[in-house]
């Protein structure tokens, strides 16, 4: 039955969304919503890791990096998020 349920998951349309970071304001990233807050705070989290970081999701830190994130973009609405990243965790 699992196997069944998984084949049917499978063959089903996944979003066709895409994400332009480059062009996404803080404001439209904080009114996102939150599968796609996340997906692109996973995404910057990988962005801004060393090559050499072992591949370990840091819980602790991704949380700090989402507090300082969301805060920086609340007071700069305008910014875009990759140059509020740029400035925050580069």
């Amino acid at each position: 039955m699992l196997a069944a349920a998984l084949v049917i998951g499978l063959a089903a349309p996944a979003s066709a969304e895409k994400f332009d970071l480059s062009t996404l304001s803080c404001k439209q990233f904080l009114a996102s919503s939150k599968d796609d807050i996340t997906i692109t705070l996973a995404w910057l989290d990988a962005y801004y890791r060393d090559e050499d970081d072992p591949p370990i999701i840091d819980t602790e830190r991704l949380e700090a990096n989402t507090k300082k994130l969301a805060q920086y973009c609340s007071e700069n609405p305008n910014v875009g998020v990759i140059t509020a990243a740029d400035k925050l965790f580069d």
